[in-house]
């Protein structure tokens, strides 16, 4: 049975039922604690949890032979050829803020490669996916295709990170280099700026220290927009890490040139 766009609305609707009401309604957050060896706060609602078992339920119901990678309920079947990942709440942070740039994320990796992804925002209405080699997105506006931006220059683009914080050691000069010599930088918004690069309305994300359900569903969407998205040394970016998206080819090297002290 293939995926299809409305198997991705009901998972973002499922999901919905479990995260709208708890937006902005001042829920429990419970702290994970530890995050990469280092002592953070790693916030995790009610909402991520119930919103991961809804989706968790619907693709065992219609895909009973694949496997699934959850943030906040684990594994099963990753060694099958078809493993979904999911990230109930990317943005957990936005969300408990009440900033509206936290997304449900969905991918569909088949042999580890992703083929398939959604990125759901219950409260804007926008669903971004990619299905069949094609990136689209819903909105009140109606439905349209993603392209990316083509630019091509450091000196032209607009960058996101979530923030410069997460950088260690020397990584974090690189990336001060790479915001030296681009027109914009921004931080924030998680999953949200790589829809945004899909948009064509930003051209470079860089990253660094991401869980696979962090980014395997947004590599079709971006892939499949026209865009880049691969670790820092180049090689394909499901298994996450420290990641560069970028609208063109042009643009990826020379991000990449710099944040390997190339540059």
């Amino acid at each position: 049975m293939p995926v299809t766009r409305d198997f991705f609305l009901d998972l973002a609707a499922a999901a919905a039922e479990q995260t709208l009401p708890r937006f902005r309604a001042g829920g429990g957050i419970d702290d994970k604690g530890v995050k990469g060896g280092v002592a953070a706060f790693d916030p995790v609602t009610e909402a991520d949890r119930a919103a991961e078992v809804a989706i968790r339920s619907l693709i065992e119901a219609r895909f009973p032979s694949h496997g699934i990678l959850g943030e906040e309920h684990g594994a099963m079947g990753l060694d099958r050829d078809h493993v979904w990942v999911i990230d109930p709440i990317d943005g957990t942070r936005a969300f408990i803020t009440g900033i509206p740039v936290w997304g449900t994320l969905v991918g569909l990796t088949e042999r580890g490669k992703a083929v398939a992804g959604m990125m759901a925002q219950p409260f804007t209405g926008e669903l971004f996916y990619a299905l069949d080699g094609e990136s689209r997105r819903v909105s009140n506006a109606g439905e349209a295709e993603n392209k990316v931006s083509g630019i091509t220059d450091l000196a032209k683009a607009t960058l996101f990170t979530t923030t410069p914080h997460l950088f260690k050691g020397d990584a974090r000069r690189r990336y001060g280099e790479v915001e030296r010599q681009v027109k914009l930088f921004r931080y924030g918004c998680d999953c949200y700026a790589y829809c945004m690069l899909a948009a064509g309305f930003i051209d470079l994300v860089i990253e660094t220290a991401l869980q696979p359900y962090d980014i395997v569903a947004l590599v079709p969407i971006i892939e499949a927009a026209g865009g880049i998205v691969t670790d820092w040394d180049g090689t394909r970016p499901e298994k996450g890490g420290n990641i560069i998206a970028a609208a063109t080819p042009e643009l990826h090297a020379a991000a990449m040139a710099i944040m390997h002290g190339e540059g």
